[in-house]
């Protein structure tokens, strides 16, 4: 008997995060303990009567319109529950010690909170982004909606309030993964800004260590002095894993070069079908390094891409969920953010369909040019933002891998 796709969620969210891979699993005997596990949680068993034609959360090809149409039908407090399931059970990507770290994140950069200097950081016309609602609420709901991978920072101003919502979670720490990014201008201070910092973050976070903790931009004179200090802090046991953020190939070669004793498990980069930089890809994923996508939806400005809506059209998503499939597919980790609880649920469907090879193909392929050179531009503007360089091109690799 084969185990509905419903049935297989909620009984992967019940189990261990190490057996999480058996949500595929079909027999009898799974279909009982997947009732237990409904039962456990209070799912009605009738929210297991999922149509034949739906697909497993594994399976290949696209939902039926149909399927599509009943899952829509579904009681609303079933649907939330095998929401939730799908994102407690969602896949992991193995970093270089085997830490699993979860395919899917919340981000919370301008949650809550604008970085005096987050305009400087856009490709265009600065930021008119407004806050709507405190941090604090936006990732309460990130995770009562199920998301346990936190995307934070020193820049973005609203660590505490992150730590409240956690404190208030009542969700035990092993279960979440916390990662945060030392800012340039605590970079360009030193080692022992950095320890200092460091320990702001855990006490705003409310833990005792960080699951992983990267180097913001690679700060021109500093980000390899700064990256050795991380190393002392992960055999001190404050940070499990460390790793960069905004690095291009030409900045991992100059870590290497100095004789780090670690090498990164991560680079955090922005990562979308608009900016997808396929040399670069290949070349950190070469290196065993983990790729964490950020502007992994593009900040919703490519929604009406006629390429990306036909896609979209075809499997009865929202183009959100065919950019987060796409990253997920790819192997990238996948790190949405919104202030709309609304939002982070659609942004998190992203584990019922598959897109067909020549849909990826498609979306590999729409970056042009313009977007390489917007890249390279924004890239010497940052490296040494907030600094007592800013403004200048002082250190700053003229000449990096762009593509």
């Amino acid at each position: 008997m084969r185990l509905s796709p419903l049935a297989a969620l909620v009984l992967s969210a019940a189990a261990p995060r190490a057996a999480l891979a058996t949500a595929g699993a079909s027999s009898s005997s799974s279909t009982a303990a997947a009732f237990r596990a409904a039962s456990a949680i209070g799912l009605p068993a009738a929210a297991f009567a999922v149509p034949s034609s739906n697909l497993s959360r594994t399976g290949g090809g696209s939902r039926s319109r149909s399927a599509s149409s009943a899952s829509r039908a579904m009681s609303t407090s079933s649907a939330d529950d095998a929401d939730k399931a799908a994102l407690l059970s969602c896949p992991t990507v193995a970093l270089r010690d085997g830490t699993p770290h979860p395919s899917i994140g919340f981000g919370t950069y301008k949650v809550g909170f604008i970085p005096a200097s987050a305009s400087s950081a856009t490709a265009a016309g600065g930021s008119t982004d407004a806050v709507q609602r405190t941090a604090e609420e936006c990732v309460s709901d990130a995770l009562d909606v199920g998301y346990r991978f936190l995307e934070c920072a020193q820049f973005y101003g609203n660590e505490s309030e992150v730590g409240k919502a956690i404190s208030k979670s009542g969700i035990r720490r092993e279960e979440l993964f916390l990662c945060s990014k030392v800012w340039t201008t605590t970079i360009e201070r030193g080692p022992a800004a950095i320890r200092a910092q460091l320990e702001r973050t855990l006490a705003d976070l409310g833990t005792e260590y960080l699951d992983l903790y990267l180097i913001h931009w690679p700060v021109p004179g500093h980000h390899v002095e700064a990256y050795k200090t991380l190393e002392g802090l992960v055999s001190e046991g404050k940070i499990k894993n460390i790793g960069v953020s905004n690095y291009a190939v030409e900045d991992y070669q100059e870590l290497k070069d100095a004789g780090i004793a670690i090498l990164p498990a991560v680079n955090q980069i922005e990562i979308n079908p608009f900016l997808h930089r396929k040399n670069t890809i290949e070349f950190f994923q070469k290196e065993g390094v983990v790729l964490q996508s950020y502007r992994s939806l593009r900040d919703g400005k490519a929604f009406e891409d006629p390429a990306l809506k036909s896609i979209a059209e075809a499997h009865d998503k929202s183009p959100a969920q065919i950019l987060g499939r796409w990253c997920v597919q790819k192997g990238y980790v996948y790190t949405p953010k919104s202030v709309k609880k609304e939002r982070m649920i659609e942004n998190a469907k992203v584990f019922d369909f598959e897109l067909t090879e020549e849909e990826m193909v498609t979306l590999d392929n729409l970056t042009d040019d313009g977007a390489y050179e917007t890249f390279q531009a924004l890239y010497r503007k940052c490296v040494n933002r907030d600094t007592s360089k800013d403004g200048t091109m002082d250190g700053v690799k003229m000449e990096i891998t762009a593509d």
